[in-house]
Protein backbone atom coordinates (compact mmCIF):
# COMPACT_ATOMS: atom_id res chain seq x y z
CA UNK A 1 0.00 0.00 0.00
CA UNK A 2 1.41 3.38 -1.00
CA UNK A 3 1.86 5.96 1.77
CA UNK A 4 -0.55 8.91 1.67
CA UNK A 5 0.58 11.80 -0.50
CA UNK A 6 1.91 14.82 1.37
CA UNK A 7 -0.12 18.00 0.82
CA UNK A 8 1.05 20.86 -1.40
CA UNK A 9 3.53 23.31 0.07
CA UNK A 10 0.80 25.96 0.31
CA UNK A 11 -0.98 23.58 2.71
CA UNK A 12 2.15 22.91 4.73
CA UNK A 13 3.70 20.02 2.82
CA UNK A 14 7.26 19.83 1.49
CA UNK A 15 7.83 21.59 -1.86
CA UNK A 16 8.62 19.46 -4.89
CA UNK A 17 11.62 21.69 -5.68
CA UNK A 18 12.99 22.95 -2.33
CA UNK A 19 15.83 24.84 -4.06
CA UNK A 20 13.35 26.75 -6.22
CA UNK A 21 13.68 27.65 -9.91
CA UNK A 22 17.08 27.54 -11.65
CA UNK A 23 19.11 30.74 -11.69
CA UNK A 24 19.45 32.88 -14.82
CA UNK A 25 21.61 33.92 -16.61
CA UNK A 26 23.45 30.63 -16.65
CA UNK A 27 27.09 30.58 -15.54
CA UNK A 28 28.43 29.74 -19.00
CA UNK A 29 32.15 29.12 -19.06
CA UNK A 30 32.35 30.79 -22.48
CA UNK A 31 30.96 34.00 -20.99
CA UNK A 32 33.55 33.86 -18.24
CA UNK A 33 36.32 33.43 -20.81
CA UNK A 34 35.34 36.48 -22.86
CA UNK A 35 34.96 38.55 -19.70
CA UNK A 36 38.47 37.62 -18.61
CA UNK A 37 39.81 38.35 -22.08
CA UNK A 38 38.17 41.80 -22.12
CA UNK A 39 39.60 42.47 -18.65
CA UNK A 40 43.10 41.50 -19.75
CA UNK A 41 43.18 43.59 -22.94
CA UNK A 42 41.27 46.55 -21.49
CA UNK A 43 38.60 46.55 -24.20
CA UNK A 44 35.84 46.29 -21.59
CA UNK A 45 36.30 49.96 -20.63
CA UNK A 46 36.77 51.52 -24.07
CA UNK A 47 34.25 53.66 -25.90
CA UNK A 48 35.00 51.75 -29.10
CA UNK A 49 36.63 48.42 -28.44
CA UNK A 50 35.20 46.63 -31.49
CA UNK A 51 32.74 44.33 -29.73
CA UNK A 52 29.67 46.51 -30.33
CA UNK A 53 30.43 46.86 -34.04
CA UNK A 54 31.02 43.11 -34.39
CA UNK A 55 27.74 42.38 -32.63
CA UNK A 56 25.78 44.72 -34.91
CA UNK A 57 27.31 43.20 -38.03
CA UNK A 58 26.60 39.70 -36.76
CA UNK A 59 22.98 40.39 -35.87
CA UNK A 60 22.30 42.03 -39.23
CA UNK A 61 23.86 39.07 -41.05
CA UNK A 62 22.08 36.39 -39.02
CA UNK A 63 18.71 38.08 -39.50
CA UNK A 64 19.24 38.68 -43.20
CA UNK A 65 18.86 42.45 -42.97
CA UNK A 66 21.21 45.23 -43.98
CA UNK A 67 21.49 47.03 -40.67
CA UNK A 68 21.47 46.53 -36.89
CA UNK A 69 21.83 49.21 -34.23
CA UNK A 70 22.17 48.32 -30.55
CA UNK A 71 20.84 50.46 -27.70
CA UNK A 72 20.34 50.38 -23.95
CA UNK A 73 17.07 48.41 -23.73
CA UNK A 74 14.43 46.61 -25.74
CA UNK A 75 11.71 48.88 -24.36
CA UNK A 76 13.64 51.93 -25.56
CA UNK A 77 14.14 50.22 -28.93
CA UNK A 78 10.37 50.23 -29.52
CA UNK A 79 10.24 53.97 -28.84
CA UNK A 80 13.26 54.60 -31.09
CA UNK A 81 11.60 52.57 -33.84
CA UNK A 82 8.51 54.76 -33.60
CA UNK A 83 10.64 57.90 -33.75
CA UNK A 84 12.55 56.59 -36.78
CA UNK A 85 9.19 56.04 -38.49
CA UNK A 86 8.29 59.67 -37.65
CA UNK A 87 5.31 58.62 -35.56
CA UNK A 88 4.07 61.51 -33.42
CA UNK A 89 1.07 63.52 -32.23
CA UNK A 90 -2.07 62.90 -34.25
CA UNK A 91 -0.87 59.46 -35.40
CA UNK A 92 -2.22 56.06 -34.40
CA UNK A 93 -0.31 52.84 -33.73
CA UNK A 94 -2.04 49.45 -33.70
CA UNK A 95 -0.96 46.85 -31.15
CA UNK A 96 -2.46 43.88 -29.37
CA UNK A 97 -4.71 44.59 -26.40
CA UNK A 98 -2.81 41.79 -24.64
CA UNK A 99 0.85 42.82 -24.87
CA UNK A 100 3.86 43.96 -22.88
CA UNK A 101 2.79 47.28 -21.29
CA UNK A 102 6.03 49.02 -22.27
CA UNK A 103 4.89 48.95 -25.90
CA UNK A 104 1.71 50.84 -25.02
CA UNK A 105 3.73 53.40 -23.06
CA UNK A 106 6.21 53.82 -25.93
CA UNK A 107 3.34 54.88 -28.19
CA UNK A 108 2.32 57.51 -25.65
CA UNK A 109 5.95 58.59 -25.26
CA UNK A 110 6.02 59.80 -28.87
CA UNK A 111 2.65 61.51 -28.52
CA UNK A 112 0.67 59.01 -30.62
CA UNK A 113 -2.53 57.15 -29.81
CA UNK A 114 -2.55 53.38 -29.17
CA UNK A 115 -5.22 51.44 -31.06
CA UNK A 116 -5.90 48.10 -29.39
CA UNK A 117 -6.70 45.12 -31.61
CA UNK A 118 -7.83 41.76 -30.29
CA UNK A 119 -5.73 38.61 -30.07
CA UNK A 120 -6.33 35.24 -31.71
CA UNK A 121 -8.19 32.65 -29.61
CA UNK A 122 -5.69 29.86 -30.16
CA UNK A 123 -2.46 31.60 -29.11
CA UNK A 124 -3.43 35.03 -27.70
CA UNK A 125 -1.08 36.78 -30.12
CA UNK A 126 -2.15 39.62 -32.42
CA UNK A 127 -5.20 38.70 -34.54
CA UNK A 128 -4.98 39.82 -38.16
CA UNK A 129 -8.74 40.06 -38.65
CA UNK A 130 -8.94 42.53 -35.80
CA UNK A 131 -5.91 44.42 -37.16
CA UNK A 132 -7.66 44.79 -40.52
CA UNK A 133 -10.57 46.49 -38.73
CA UNK A 134 -8.25 48.81 -36.80
CA UNK A 135 -6.74 50.86 -39.65
CA UNK A 136 -7.74 54.48 -40.05
CA UNK A 137 -6.33 57.41 -42.05
CA UNK A 138 -4.23 58.22 -38.95
CA UNK A 139 -2.56 54.79 -38.70
CA UNK A 140 1.21 54.97 -39.09
CA UNK A 141 2.45 51.66 -37.67
CA UNK A 142 1.59 48.25 -36.25
CA UNK A 143 3.54 46.74 -33.34
CA UNK A 144 3.55 42.94 -33.56
CA UNK A 145 4.85 41.03 -30.51
CA UNK A 146 5.54 37.30 -30.58
CA UNK A 147 4.50 36.19 -27.07
CA UNK A 148 4.50 33.07 -24.91
CA UNK A 149 5.59 30.66 -27.64
CA UNK A 150 3.10 31.97 -30.19
CA UNK A 151 4.09 33.35 -33.59
CA UNK A 152 2.28 35.97 -35.64
CA UNK A 153 1.94 35.25 -39.41
CA UNK A 154 4.26 38.04 -40.49
CA UNK A 155 4.01 37.56 -44.25
CA UNK A 156 0.29 38.25 -44.08
CA UNK A 157 0.64 41.05 -41.53
CA UNK A 158 3.28 42.97 -43.49
CA UNK A 159 1.19 42.69 -46.66
CA UNK A 160 -1.88 43.93 -44.80
CA UNK A 161 -0.01 46.87 -43.30
CA UNK A 162 1.58 47.79 -46.64
CA UNK A 163 -1.85 47.84 -48.27
CA UNK A 164 -2.83 50.51 -45.74
CA UNK A 165 0.42 52.47 -46.07
CA UNK A 166 1.57 51.52 -42.57
CA UNK A 167 4.88 50.24 -41.25
CA UNK A 168 5.40 47.19 -39.03
CA UNK A 169 7.54 47.06 -35.90
CA UNK A 170 8.22 43.41 -35.11
CA UNK A 171 8.86 42.90 -31.40
CA UNK A 172 10.93 39.72 -31.03
CA UNK A 173 12.02 40.43 -27.44
CA UNK A 174 10.50 37.11 -26.33
CA UNK A 175 11.50 35.23 -29.47
CA UNK A 176 15.21 35.60 -30.34
CA UNK A 177 16.13 32.94 -32.86
CA UNK A 178 12.54 31.88 -33.57
CA UNK A 179 11.75 31.17 -37.22
CA UNK A 180 8.67 32.72 -38.79
CA UNK A 181 7.75 31.65 -42.32
CA UNK A 182 11.37 31.15 -43.34
CA UNK A 183 12.88 34.19 -41.61
CA UNK A 184 14.17 34.86 -38.13
CA UNK A 185 11.77 36.71 -35.87
CA UNK A 186 12.62 40.39 -36.09
CA UNK A 187 13.53 40.25 -39.77
CA UNK A 188 10.02 40.73 -41.18
CA UNK A 189 9.20 44.20 -39.92
CA UNK A 190 10.24 47.54 -41.32
CA UNK A 191 12.05 47.57 -37.99
CA UNK A 192 12.59 44.55 -35.75
CA UNK A 193 13.44 44.68 -32.07
CA UNK A 194 15.39 42.32 -29.79
CA UNK A 195 15.91 42.65 -26.03
CA UNK A 196 18.88 41.70 -23.86
CA UNK A 197 17.25 42.32 -20.46
CA UNK A 198 18.36 40.38 -17.40
CA UNK A 199 15.74 37.63 -17.69
CA UNK A 200 15.88 37.27 -21.48
CA UNK A 201 17.12 34.21 -23.39
CA UNK A 202 20.20 36.22 -24.42
CA UNK A 203 21.10 38.58 -21.59
CA UNK A 204 23.46 41.46 -20.94
CA UNK A 205 21.49 42.69 -17.93
CA UNK A 206 20.12 45.47 -20.13
CA UNK A 207 20.16 46.19 -23.82
CA UNK A 208 18.33 45.98 -27.11
CA UNK A 209 18.77 45.95 -30.88
CA UNK A 210 16.95 47.50 -33.81
CA UNK A 211 17.04 45.57 -37.10
CA UNK A 212 16.09 47.01 -40.48
CA UNK A 213 16.62 46.46 -44.16
CA UNK A 214 15.74 50.06 -44.98
CA UNK A 215 18.63 52.49 -45.37
CA UNK A 216 16.40 55.51 -44.67
CA UNK A 217 15.28 54.14 -41.32
CA UNK A 218 18.81 53.16 -40.35
CA UNK A 219 20.01 56.67 -41.17
CA UNK A 220 17.31 58.18 -38.97
CA UNK A 221 18.20 55.77 -36.17
CA UNK A 222 21.83 56.82 -36.43
CA UNK A 223 20.82 60.47 -36.10
CA UNK A 224 18.64 59.68 -33.08
CA UNK A 225 21.28 57.53 -31.39
CA UNK A 226 24.21 59.92 -31.87
CA UNK A 227 24.75 63.43 -30.60
CA UNK A 228 27.97 65.46 -30.84
CA UNK A 229 29.99 62.33 -31.51
CA UNK A 230 28.58 60.42 -28.53
CA UNK A 231 26.00 57.66 -28.27
CA UNK A 232 22.90 58.71 -26.33
CA UNK A 233 21.57 55.25 -25.46
CA UNK A 234 24.62 52.99 -25.69
CA UNK A 235 25.20 49.32 -25.19
CA UNK A 236 28.64 49.02 -23.59
CA UNK A 237 31.57 47.07 -24.97
CA UNK A 238 31.38 44.79 -21.92
CA UNK A 239 27.72 44.01 -22.63
CA UNK A 240 28.47 43.27 -26.28
CA UNK A 241 31.30 40.94 -25.23
CA UNK A 242 29.03 38.73 -23.09
CA UNK A 243 26.32 38.55 -25.76
CA UNK A 244 28.50 36.96 -28.44
CA UNK A 245 28.97 33.52 -26.81
CA UNK A 246 25.29 33.42 -25.90
CA UNK A 247 24.32 33.92 -29.53
CA UNK A 248 26.75 31.10 -30.39
CA UNK A 249 24.54 28.75 -28.37
CA UNK A 250 21.13 30.25 -29.07
CA UNK A 251 19.96 27.89 -31.82
CA UNK A 252 21.07 24.80 -29.90
CA UNK A 253 19.39 26.03 -26.73
CA UNK A 254 16.19 26.97 -28.53
CA UNK A 255 16.05 23.47 -29.99
CA UNK A 256 16.48 22.03 -26.52
CA UNK A 257 13.74 24.29 -25.15
CA UNK A 258 11.32 23.16 -27.86
CA UNK A 259 12.06 19.53 -27.01
CA UNK A 260 11.48 20.23 -23.33
CA UNK A 261 8.19 22.00 -23.97
CA UNK A 262 7.02 19.00 -26.03
CA UNK A 263 7.91 16.72 -23.11
CA UNK A 264 6.10 18.98 -20.66
CA UNK A 265 3.03 19.14 -22.88
CA UNK A 266 2.95 15.34 -23.01
CA UNK A 267 3.04 15.10 -19.21
CA UNK A 268 0.27 17.69 -18.85
CA UNK A 269 -1.97 16.58 -21.72
CA UNK A 270 -4.80 15.28 -19.50
CA UNK A 271 -4.77 18.05 -16.87
CA UNK A 272 -8.16 19.77 -17.18
CA UNK A 273 -8.25 23.51 -17.68
CA UNK A 274 -4.64 23.92 -18.83
CA UNK A 275 -3.76 24.23 -22.52
CA UNK A 276 -0.27 24.92 -23.90
CA UNK A 277 -0.09 27.87 -26.31
CA UNK A 278 1.29 26.76 -29.67
CA UNK A 279 1.87 28.77 -32.88
CA UNK A 280 -1.24 28.99 -35.05
CA UNK A 281 0.80 28.30 -38.20
CA UNK A 282 2.83 25.29 -39.28
CA UNK A 283 5.62 27.25 -41.00
CA UNK A 284 7.55 28.33 -37.92
CA UNK A 285 9.78 27.29 -35.04
CA UNK A 286 8.72 28.95 -31.79
CA UNK A 287 10.94 30.29 -29.07
CA UNK A 288 10.17 29.94 -25.37
CA UNK A 289 11.01 32.80 -23.04
CA UNK A 290 7.75 32.47 -21.16
CA UNK A 291 5.93 29.22 -21.90
CA UNK A 292 2.30 30.28 -22.17
CA UNK A 293 -0.75 28.32 -21.05
CA UNK A 294 -4.43 29.09 -21.37
CA UNK A 295 -5.87 28.47 -17.90
CA UNK A 296 -9.55 27.75 -17.30
CA UNK A 297 -10.24 28.30 -13.60
CA UNK A 298 -13.64 26.60 -13.64
CA UNK A 299 -12.34 23.41 -15.25
CA UNK A 300 -9.20 23.28 -13.11
CA UNK A 301 -11.10 23.96 -9.89
CA UNK A 302 -9.03 26.91 -8.63
CA UNK A 303 -8.70 30.60 -9.30
CA UNK A 304 -5.67 31.57 -11.34
CA UNK A 305 -4.25 33.50 -8.39
CA UNK A 306 -4.48 30.49 -6.08
CA UNK A 307 -3.19 28.11 -8.77
CA UNK A 308 -0.06 30.14 -9.56
CA UNK A 309 0.61 30.81 -5.87
CA UNK A 310 0.39 27.09 -5.08
CA UNK A 311 2.69 26.09 -7.95
CA UNK A 312 5.13 28.86 -6.98
CA UNK A 313 5.28 27.43 -3.46
CA UNK A 314 6.40 24.12 -5.00
CA UNK A 315 9.51 25.89 -6.34
CA UNK A 316 8.26 26.39 -9.91
CA UNK A 317 8.44 29.82 -11.61
CA UNK A 318 4.83 29.99 -12.83
CA UNK A 319 3.02 33.33 -12.86
CA UNK A 320 -0.03 35.12 -14.29
CA UNK A 321 0.48 36.72 -17.69
CA UNK A 322 0.12 40.39 -18.64
CA UNK A 323 -2.80 42.66 -17.83
CA UNK A 324 -4.91 43.53 -20.85
CA UNK A 325 -3.92 47.05 -21.89
CA UNK A 326 -7.44 48.50 -21.90
CA UNK A 327 -8.30 47.31 -18.39
CA UNK A 328 -7.68 49.91 -15.72
CA UNK A 329 -6.84 52.66 -18.22
CA UNK A 330 -8.89 55.66 -19.23
CA UNK A 331 -10.68 55.19 -22.58
CA UNK A 332 -9.35 58.62 -23.51
CA UNK A 333 -5.82 57.18 -23.67
CA UNK A 334 -6.60 54.68 -26.44
CA UNK A 335 -8.94 53.48 -29.15
CA UNK A 336 -10.24 49.95 -28.98
CA UNK A 337 -11.39 47.71 -31.83
CA UNK A 338 -14.52 45.77 -30.94
CA UNK A 339 -15.10 44.03 -27.62
CA UNK A 340 -11.52 42.71 -27.20
CA UNK A 341 -13.08 39.55 -25.81
CA UNK A 342 -10.03 37.34 -26.37
CA UNK A 343 -7.69 39.89 -24.81
CA UNK A 344 -9.92 39.85 -21.76
CA UNK A 345 -9.76 36.05 -21.72
CA UNK A 346 -5.97 36.32 -21.81
CA UNK A 347 -6.09 38.91 -19.04
CA UNK A 348 -8.01 36.45 -16.88
CA UNK A 349 -6.48 33.17 -18.02
CA UNK A 350 -2.87 33.48 -19.20
CA UNK A 351 -0.23 31.76 -17.07
CA UNK A 352 3.45 31.63 -17.99
CA UNK A 353 6.35 29.38 -17.01
CA UNK A 354 9.74 31.11 -16.87
CA UNK A 355 12.29 29.60 -19.25
CA UNK A 356 15.36 28.50 -17.16
CA UNK A 357 13.78 25.16 -16.24
CA UNK A 358 13.61 24.31 -19.96
CA UNK A 359 17.38 23.74 -20.05
CA UNK A 360 17.33 21.47 -17.01
CA UNK A 361 17.29 17.67 -17.03
CA UNK A 362 14.15 15.78 -17.97
CA UNK A 363 13.66 14.85 -14.31
CA UNK A 364 13.45 18.56 -13.44
CA UNK A 365 10.89 19.12 -16.17
CA UNK A 366 8.80 16.23 -14.87
CA UNK A 367 8.82 18.01 -11.50
CA UNK A 368 6.98 20.92 -13.13
CA UNK A 369 4.25 18.56 -14.29
CA UNK A 370 4.21 16.81 -10.91
CA UNK A 371 3.74 20.14 -9.12
CA UNK A 372 0.83 21.15 -11.37
CA UNK A 373 -0.81 17.73 -11.06
CA UNK A 374 -0.42 17.80 -7.28
CA UNK A 375 -2.05 21.21 -7.05
CA UNK A 376 -4.92 19.93 -9.18
CA UNK A 377 -5.42 16.84 -7.00
CA UNK A 378 -5.66 19.07 -3.94
CA UNK A 379 -7.76 21.76 -5.60
CA UNK A 380 -10.72 21.33 -3.23
CA UNK A 381 -8.60 21.91 -0.13
CA UNK A 382 -6.65 24.75 -1.75
CA UNK A 383 -9.83 26.49 -2.88
CA UNK A 384 -11.04 27.07 0.69
CA UNK A 385 -7.84 28.65 2.04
Amino acid sequence: MNPPESPPALLGGPPIRPAGPPDWPAADEEVGEVLRSAWRDGSWGKYQGGAVERLELRLAHEHGVAHAAVCSSGTLAIELALRALKVGPGDEVILAAYDYPGNFLAVHAVGARPVLADVAPDDWNLDLTSVAEAFSPATRAVIASHLHGGLIPMRELTALAAAHGSAVIEDAAQAPGAMVQGRRAGAWGDIGVLSFGGSKLVSAGRGGTLLTGRADLYQRLRLILHRAGNLLYPLSELQAVVLAPQFDRLDERNMRRRRTVALLADHLRDVPGLRLIRPRMVDGEPCYYKVGFQFDAERFGLTRTRFTAAVRMEGIALDPGFRALHIGRSPARLRRVGSLAEAERAHDGAVVLHHPILLADDTDVVQVADAIRKVHRWNTQLAVL
